[in-house]
């Protein structure tokens, strides 16, 4: 009876220290993160002046966790001193990242590497897979980001796109709705989209993705331009099975457009 008492006792703690590794890590419980859609506009602000640092502490100040950046650097120019911005905001913030250039152009005078222009994904949790897709373009090339970010053990499929200003942006969701369908849920759409919420492109994503807008509800939910904001051209859509609280424009003079966040609960 001893030994089976000995055996019982072991079994028991063993369960319990078990139980605890489980739920320290998260494991069995549904999984809130916050994330962001963010136009930086290679980093410049209102007041003209390059700072990649601004960017970082908008970042900061709001905890978002999975970044989705457009307008973005990477050896381009002058303008943004010929960094890799996407790299250099990981190091400031500390995060994980992805770049899809949209651009890439013969490298300028005296340097080496590609000027190259597009978006990318800041992500505290690893970004496992990624990859970038051009979209048609009947002028400054666009194209869809995607980045499978493993978030606690769950996989988010992170879509981050900066659609055209012309009569292609319908011919652009298209191909969005098209290449979604190879991704599983739970997913989440990011980006500036150059199309206001009752426009023919966002009802046309919302029914061919089945995706939710996340600031449907919002009154003031305006991102462009950033003083007296008079239009809603940012969007963060998530999947049927995403669920969504504390919508919010976040306001910053560091670009020329406010960045949005939400907090997003993916089941497990």
């Amino acid at each position: 009876m001893k030994r089976v008492f000995i055996g019982f006792s072991f079994m028991l703690i063993l369960s319990f220290a078990l139980s605890e590794h489980i739920h320290a890590k998260g494991f069995g419980k549904d999984i809130t993160v916050k994330v962001m859609s963010y136009n930086i506009h290679h980093a410049v602000g209102l007041d003209n002046e390059l700072s990649l640092p601004s960017i970082a502490n908008v970042i900061k100040e709001t905890n978002a966790d999975i970044i989705a950046i457009q307008e973005v650097d990477r050896y381009f120019g002058e303008r943004s001193q010929f960094v890799d911005q996407a790299r250099e905001l990981a190091k400031l913030v500390g995060y994980h990242y992805t770049f899809g250039a949209n651009l890439n152009l013969k490298p300028a005078p005296k340097q080496v590497e590609n000027r190259q222009y597009g978006t990318a994904i800041l992500s505290k949790y690893p970004i496992i897979d990624s990859k970038n897709i051009h979209l048609s373009s009947d002028g400054e090339q666009r194209g869809l980001l995607i980045g499978k970010v493993n978030v606690r053990g769950v996989h988010l499929t992170v879509f981050n796109t900066h659609l055209g200003l012309s009569h292609v942006r319908m011919g652009q969701v298209e191909e969005i709705i098209e290449i979604s369908s190879y991704y599983n849920e739970p997913t989440v759409l990011m980006g500036d989209l150059n199309a206001e919420p009752k426009s023919k492109e966002l009802e046309r994503l919302q029914t061919g993705l089945n995706v939710v807008d996340t600031f449907k509800d919002v009154v003031e939910a305006n991102t462009y331009p950033v003083l007296h904001p008079t239009k809603r051209i940012d969007y963060i859509l998530t999947s049927s099975d995403v669920t969504y609280k504390n919508s919010n424009v976040h306001y910053s003079e560091s670009s020329d457009h406010l960045p949005i966040v939400v907090d997003i609960t993916l089941k497990r």
